[in-house]
C-alpha cells in the first residue's frame, strides 16, 4: 500500500517538472505561425518570377540603346554627306592612284634656231628666195607636195605652191600624221610649210614673232625642210601624244621642235638623215651660184 501511494507520488511529481519545462502556447500563435509560412513562401516565390523577368527587361533595354546609337551614326553620316557645309566622313583608301603629268611645252630658243640653220646647211639646204625659184624646185622635184590624207591635212590658206616640203619631210609627216591618227582617229593640220625670203620678208611686217629672212640665222622654212602643225583643236591628250612623240624623235637627232602659243603650233624641222638611207648632200654652192641657177644649186 505504501509502496502505490510513493509511486503515485513519484509521478505526480515528474508531471509537474514536464509541466514546467514546456511553456504553454496559445491557440492563436499557431494560426499566425502557419499563416507566416504560406505566405512567405508566396512572396518569396513571386521574387524569384520578377528576378529573371527584369534581367531579361534590362538587357532588351541595352540592346534597343545600342541599335539607337547605331542608327543614330547612320544618321549623322547621311547628314554630312548630304551637307556641302560640313565635311563628310570617308574611309582610309590604300590604293595609289597615278598622276599623271604631261611634259612641259617645247619652248623655243635662239641656241635651237641657230640649230636649226647649222643643220639644214649641213644637209646642203639653200634658202629659196622667191616664187620663180620656188617654182624652180618644185619642176625639179626638189620639194614636194604634203602627202595629204585621212590623216593629214593642209591649211586652206596656204597658196598651192607652198603646200611643198623636202622630200624626207613628206615621210615624216605621213608617219606622224598615221600614228596619231591610230591613236586620236582624225587628222593634223599642216598650218604652214616651204616659204621665200620674199615672203617671210612680208611676213615680218605682220607678225612681229616671225624669225628673220635675211642674216646668219633666218627661218628653216626658207630651206622648205621645215613645217608647222597646228594646236588648234586638239585635247590635252593629243597634245600631250604630240609632246612625247616629237620628243623622242629630237633625242634620236632627226628633227628639232619649238612650241609657238601666238599661232599655236608644233615648229619641226625635220632633217635629211630621217630618210635613210639617203645619199650624202654635196657641199653647199654660194648662195650666189643658186640665185643665179647655176649647176648645182641643190642634189
Amino acid at each position: 500500500m505504501l509502496r502505490n501511494v510513493c509511486i503515485v507520488l513519484v509521478l505526480a511529481a515528474l508531471a509537474a517538472t514536464s509541466a514546467a519545462a514546456s511553456p504553454v502556447v496559445p491557440a492563436n500563435a499557431y494560426k499566425r505561425a502557419h499563416h507566416k509560412t504560406v505566405h512567405g513562401t508566396a512572396r518569396a516565390a513571386q521574387r524569384g518570377a520578377v528576378r529573371p523577368a527584369a534581367s531579361r527587361a534590362g538587357r532588351s533595354a541595352a540592346a534597343s540603346h545600342r541599335r539607337t546609337a547605331a542608327l543614330g551614326l547612320r544618321a549623322r553620316d547621311s547628314r554630312n554627306r548630304r551637307s556641302p557645309g560640313r565635311p563628310a566622313v570617308r574611309r582610309a583608301s590604300l590604293v595609289r592612284r597615278r598622276i599623271v603629268i604631261p611634259p612641259s611645252p617645247l619652248k623655243g630658243s635662239f641656241e635651237s634656231l641657230s640649230r636649226q640653220n647649222e643643220r639644214t646647211e649641213a644637209d646642203g639646204l639653200e634658202r629659196i628666195l622667191d616664187e620663180d625659184d620656188l617654182a624652180s624646185r618644185i619642176d625639179q622635184k626638189l620639194l614636194v607636195p604634203i602627202p595629204v590624207s585621212n590623216s593629214l591635212a593642209v591649211n586652206t590658206d596656204l597658196i598651192e605652191t607652198h603646200r611643198y616640203c623636202r622630200p624626207w619631210t613628206a615621210s615624216f609627216l605621213a608617219d606622224l600624221a598615221g600614228e596619231h591618227a591610230a591613236q586620236f582617229h582624225k587628222p593634223i593640220t599642216v598650218s604652214s610649210a616651204v616659204r621665200t625670203v620674199e615672203y617671210q620678208q612680208r611676213l615680218m611686217h605682220r607678225n612681229g614673232n616671225a624669225a628673220a629672212a635675211e642674216g646668219d640665222v633666218v627661218s628653216p622654212h626658207l630651206t622648205g625642210g621645215t613645217v608647222d602643225i597646228a594646236k588648234t583643236g586638239m585635247s590635252r591628250q593629243e597634245i600631250t601624244w604630240m609632246r612625247n612623240r616629237l620628243v623622242a624623235v629630237q633625242v634620236a637627232g632627226m628633227i628639232d621642235v619649238e612650241e609657238e602659243f601666238r599661232q599655236p603650233c608644233f615648229h619641226i624641222t625635220v632633217y635629211r638623215n630621217y630618210a635613210s638611207p639617203y645619199p650624202q648632200p654635196a657641199p653647199a654652192p654660194s648662195r650666189a651660184a643658186a640665185a643665179t641657177g647655176e649647176p648645182g644649186a641643190e642634189n
